[in-house]
């Protein structure tokens, strides 16, 4: 007795990001410059991404866009040392190959009254302690895709709300350079 031979399954294809016709590439958030894409066992995406200040000493970011995976620094060191991009990469393949978690849909581009709110809790939440506490544009990086904004619209509006409220923000301007520091005001003062 013969058998018919098997036939073999075609390797599932990873399914192609469509395009956004307002600028014909795929999904391109702003704030954000997306240095690789990685692809979860259920086709998610993974990104590993820095903000869109690319300097000497950039670091990098990875979110996984099927579960709530972000990571921005080495676990395990006391320092919080931040990832470089080839650390950055490890750390995203490393969860890619473990996650399988399905596919979300992109997070849309907030409005700039959402974003705005968003920020303003970021910086509330930040007032824990009972004195000032230095906050940096780099702190954001883990909620970059919530707010999808640059730098310098950040940097913006943390000065209108030292301005508008200063009794939780205030800024600090560099005597040698236009270089502004923000603290966020402790519950005392």
């Amino acid at each position: 007795m013969s058998f018919p031979p098997f036939a073999r399954n075609p390797e599932p294809l990873a399914p192609t990001p469509e395009p956004w016709p307002e600028i014909g590439e795929t999904w391109k958030p702003e704030g954000v410059t997306v240095a690789q894409r990685y692809y979860n066992q259920a086709h998610a995406v993974v990104l590993v991404y820095t903000p869109e200040d690319k300097k000497p000493g950039t670091y990098y970011t990875v979110a996984c866009l099927g579960c709530h995976f972000s990571s921005m620094e080495e676990k395990g060191t006391y320092t919080g040392t931040r990832h470089g991009l080839a650390q950055a990469a490890r750390v995203a393949n490393e969860h890619a190959t473990t996650c399988r978690a399905l596919p979300r849909d992109i997070p849309a581009r907030p409005d700039d009254e959402a974003a705005r709110k968003r920020l303003h809790a970021w910086v509330s939440a930040a007032r824990e302690h009972d004195e000032d506490v230095r906050i940096w544009l780099t702190d954001l990086d883990l909620t970059r895709l919530t707010i999808q904004r640059t730098n310098q619209w950040i940097a913006g509006e943390l000065q209108q709300l030292a301005v508008d409220q200063p009794e939780i923000l205030r800024t600090e301007r560099s005597k040698d350079s236009d270089y502004v520091s923000y603290y966020v005001r402790g519950r005392e003062s």
